[in-house]
């Protein structure tokens, strides 16, 4: 039987996690997360795809493509988080487990950034918890599932 898989999903601006604003987002890397979230999901019976993209359309056509290939999602949507419902409508048509993650506390930054569109779609949210929050995210979707 094929192991499930895991999408984790990234917006804009995060490959360049570890390098801007390291002083809010820490020095860590996205290839960092990749490597962690690989292990955890192994041990876990289970395997990741990380993707990250600066346009919108490439993380819904992903999410789309989730239905058929992905047993659940864990999201950063990044900036999209608080604009896009297109982003929005694409998670509910996944029928799988979703988890939003955001590296820092969005709560403590600016107001507009305390709303949410993904949130209204997710089974959770982790925030503030640095880039640790990739694998607690991914750790609930793999309890969700079963493993």
């Amino acid at each position: 039987m094929p192991r499930p898989q895991i999408l984790i999903l990234n917006g804009p601006n995060l490959n360049l996690l570890g390098k801007r604003q390291p002083e809010i987002y820490g020095h860590d890397t996205l290839e960092g997360v990749e490597a962690a979230c690989a292990a955890l999901a192994e041990a876990a019976g289970a395997r990741i795809a990380l993707r990250q993209s600066n346009s919108e359309a490439d993380l819904i056509g992903w999410i789309h493509e989730a239905r058929e290939t992905a047993a659940g999602i864990v999201i950063n949507p990044a900036a999209f988080t608080h604009t896009s419902v297109a982003i929005l409508d694409a998670l509910n048509a996944f029928e799988g487990p979703v988890i939003e993650v955001h590296v820092s506390n969005v709560h403590r930054r600016e107001s507009f950034r305390h709303h949410s569109y993904v949130s209204l779609r997710a089974e959770g949210v982790i925030a503030g918890c640095g880039v640790q929050g990739y694998e607690l995210a991914l750790a609930r979707v793999l309890r969700l599932i079963g493993l």
